[in-house]
């Protein structure tokens, strides 16, 4: 498989910015500002929860249904929607139950979306550089969801 693009790495790397900026401003600014960018940080999150399903939609519709297990492209489908589908239940908790158990879904999510990469690129369905990328995006989004849930709970502030 090819090398993943130069492009690709710089607009995953870029794609952190709404994560960072958000949750900074969820736990440093006063609590009538910081609630809209809880909000955002948890839209952005749950759009790119379903943006790394849609990922595995596109590897299993380039498989040749000739040369790779039938099954092999059922699984790559239905486990590239299963990210979606958490995105959506987190998005219906914020008015259910708050934004806390939101975030912690969505950390969940993406949690397990990266399990089922790293199995996928043990067997060799992943481009070469994939994995390294989805752990390093991965890794900073958790941790940086992480910290404003942990903020949340403890009902930390630290406004600036």
């Amino acid at each position: 498989m090819p090398l993943l693009p130069p492009l690709a790495i710089l607009l995953g790397l870029l794609g952190l910015l709404p994560f960072l900026g958000c949750a900074a401003g969820a736990i440093l600014l006063p609590p009538e500002k910081a609630a809209g960018y809880l909000a955002a940080l948890i839209a952005y999150a749950a759009v790119i929860l379903g943006f790394l399903g849609a990922v595995h939609w596109g590897f299993a519709l380039v498989l040749n249904p000739d040369k790779v297990p039938r099954r092999l492209i059922a699984n790559r489908l239905l486990g590239g929607t299963l990210p979606a589908l958490i995105a959506w239940c987190a998005l219906l908790l914020v008015p259910a139950t708050g934004p806390t158990s939101a975030l912690g879904l969505l950390i969940l999510g993406f949690a397990a979306t990266l399990a089922a990469e790293h199995r996928a690129w043990k067997r060799g369905g992943m481009p070469n550089g994939y994995m390294r990328l989805r752990w390093t995006l991965s890794t900073i989004v958790i941790l940086t969801l992480t910290v404003t849930t942990i903020v949340r709970i403890m009902g930390l502030r630290i406004i600036i």
